[in-house]
C-alpha cells in the first residue's frame, strides 16, 4: 500500500511539473437549458405526447379490467376448468398490455432523444465556442460535479505508461 502511495505521489509530481496552469470555469447547465425556447417547446410537445400515450394505455386497459372484474365475480360459480381457462386468458391480456406499455415507453424515449439531440448539439457548440474564445480548458457544471467541456491536456496516456499498462 505504501508503494502505491509513493507511486501515486510520484505520478502527481511528474504531471504537475511543467504543466501550464489550467483555466477552469463553471456553468449552470440546467439554468441555461431551461431558458432555451427550443427546449421549452420540446418539453411541451413531449409532455403532450406522453399524456396521449398514457390515455391510449388507459383505454386499452379498461376492457381487460372489466373482464377481470367479471371473472372475479363469477369465479365461485364456475368450474375449476373454466376458471383455469379464464386465468390463462387474463394472463395473455395482461402480457399484451405490458407489451403495449413497454412499446409506448420506448416510443416516448425515442421521441425524447430525437427532440433533444439538436438542442444538445446547439448547446455543446455554444459551450465549445465560448470556452475557446476565453481560453478555458475545462468547464464544469455548477450544479453537478461533472465535466461538460474538456479542452486541456489528457494525462491518461502518461499515467498508463507510468503504470505499465
Amino acid at each position: 500500500m505504501k508503494k502505491l502511495s509513493v507511486l501515486f505521489a510520484a505520478v502527481v509530481m511528474l504531471l504537475s511539473v511543467g504543466v501550464k496552469a489550467q483555466k477552469i470555469a463553471s456553468l449552470d447547465v440546467a439554468g441555461i437549458l431551461n431558458l432555451m425556447p427550443e427546449k421549452k417547446k420540446a418539453d411541451e410537445q413531449l409532455d403532450a405526447f406522453s399524456k396521449a400515450k398514457q390515455e391510449e394505455l388507459k383505454k386499452a386497459a379498461a376492457p381487460t379490467q372489466a373482464i377481470f372484474e367479471k371473472y372475479q365475480k363469477e369465479a365461485p360459480t364456475q368450474t375449476a376448468e373454466v376458471n383455469q381457462k379464464r386465468d390463462a386468458e387474463l394472463q395473455k391480456l395482461q402480457a399484451d398490455l405490458q407489451a403495449k406499455s413497454e412499446a409506448a415507453r420506448k416510443e416516448v424515449a425515442d421521441k425524447t432523444d430525437a427532440a433533444y439531440a439538436p438542442i444538445e448539439a446547439k448547446f455543446n457548440a455554444a459551450i465549445a465556442k465560448v470556452a475557446k474564445e476565453n481560453g478555458w480548458d475545462f468547464i464544469f457544471d455548477a450544479n453537478n460535479p461533472s465535466l461538460i467541456y474538456k479542452g486541456g491536456p489528457d494525462a491518461t496516456a502518461l499515467v498508463k505508461k507510468e503504470l505499465g499498462l
